[in-house]
């Protein structure tokens, strides 16, 4: 964010990233904000001043230096590409859905489905304001790129919804005798099945 050049505190960084790069990457908490501007600044990346209005007390302010810049630029232009790293805590709780009842777990996800539309929503709405700022242009397709990711993950998590209940069927099937509880597999056999991915995606000799 200081790569666009302008002077900011911390504060400012913190809210930039509350209605920007939250959406596509994370939104980090004013102590790993600060943290890290020291840092920067030890590393001369960054300087700073202390800014006094009207006998308020002052507050501190940030700005990019050319080494920084630099730095910025190299990173983005040289550094390898990671894969996403994807951490969905609602996907983790249906992954387990064995241990949940079928009409918790559909909660769980229109639970889900709210927050999604809402950041959907939000990401438009940003996206729409950084129209204003020509210097955003960037920022601003990648916005939008965040609106139609949270349109898929609404339109993923309700499919879910109708997964569940092919899984209840699947369950019900595997279940044997009268109050059958969930059938478990056989010890070993997730190894069995990874050893035979992995001779599938070797293709044949």
């Amino acid at each position: 964010m200081l790569a666009f050049d302008e002077e900011l505190s911390g504060y400012d960084l913190k809210k930039w990233a509350d209605w920007s790069i939250r959406f596509f990457y994370w939104s980090p908490s004013f102590s790993q904000v600060y943290s890290e501007l020291k840092k920067l600044e030890k590393h001369g990346y960054v300087t700073s001043r202390v800014q006094n209005d009207d006998g308020v007390r002052g507050r501190r302010l940030y700005k990019i230096t050319e080494p920084g810049t630099a730095a910025v630029r190299r990173w983005s232009n040289e550094a390898p590409i990671d894969p996403p790293v994807l951490k969905h805590g609602v996907m983790l709780r249906i992954w387990l859905g064995h241990l949940n009842k079928p009409d918790r777990l559909k909660e769980i996800l229109r639970e889900h489905i709210e927050y999604v539309v809402s950041m959907q929503a939000r990401a438009a709405a940003d996206a729409r304001g950084a129209e204003a700022e020509p210097a955003w242009a960037y920022s601003q397709i990648v916005l939008r790129w965040s609106e139609r990711y949270y349109a898929a993950e609404r339109d993923l998590a309700e499919q879910l919804i109708a997964d569940i209940d092919d899984a209840e069927d699947i369950l019900g099937q595997a279940k044997t005798g009268g109050g059958a509880g969930f059938p478990k597999p056989a010890p070993g056999v997730w190894r069995q099945v990874e050893q035979q991915v992995e001779r599938h995606e070797a293709g044949p000799d």
